[in-house]
């Protein structure tokens, strides 16, 4: 009888541990914020849902917060991980006590086809011209200190913190091969919930 029961815990424990690895590698993942870049629409030390299925057949929509990894092109700089320390990252990632290093929380500014221009007279950001709106950046701070004009290829991305003065962004790598452009295939999900601590449990709105 013991065993019997030993037997059937086993299995329901197994078969809800693949579910759960389902759901995270195809639906959503939890990611923890591990950066003050994006202060304040995202603390350091939260944890965010991050749907999977992102970005569909529209392609990535200016004002999204998305997770992508950085390595070989929004990271160029960092040296190349061992398998092992990789597994050890991923491992850390999947029981929620690390991001690795190379995975970064970013909001799109730019998408395809897009020139994005910092700044123009009224201290404003532009998208093809026109002024953009960024309610999310903290009060009275400027969209950006360093003045730049980014022509975004297809196929990729123009992302910012909305922290401005602490972001490690597509501005640090003007100059870089790439130019700071991110790859949409580099796009691991959108951010859509925080959901820890449950006293900050908040959704993350969508702006165009």
């Amino acid at each position: 009888m013991i065993r019997r029961w030993g037997l059937r815990l086993a299995v329901v424990l197994a078969a809800a541990l693949l579910i759960s690895t389902g759901v995270r590698i195809f639906l959503v993942d939890i990611y923890l914020v591990s950066q003050d870049s994006m202060d304040p629409t995202l603390d350091d030390g939260e944890r965010v849902a991050v749907a999977k299925h992102y970005p569909g057949d529209d392609g990535p929509e200016r004002g999204d917060v998305i997770v992508f990894d950085g390595e070989g092109s929004f990271a160029p700089y960092q040296g190349q991980q061992s398998a092992l320390s990789r597994l050890a990252q991923q491992a850390g990632h999947w029981i929620g006590v690390g991001t690795p290093p190379q995975v970064f929380v970013k909001r799109v500014i730019g998408t395809g086809g897009d020139t994005v221009v910092c700044c123009d007279g009224d201290g404003r950001l532009t998208v093809n011209g026109e002024p953009l709106d960024e309610p999310y950046l903290p009060e009275g701070e400027a969209p950006s200190r360093i003045s730049f004009e980014a022509e975004v290829p297809e196929g990729r991305m123009w992302v910012l913190g909305d922290n401005r003065p602490e972001s490690v962004d597509s501005r640090a790598l003007l100059g870089a091969p790439g130019g700071g452009m991110i790859s949409e295939d580099r796009i691991i999900g959108q951010v859509t919930d925080v959901v820890w601590p449950l006293s900050d449990r908040r959704g993350i709105e969508e702006l165009r």
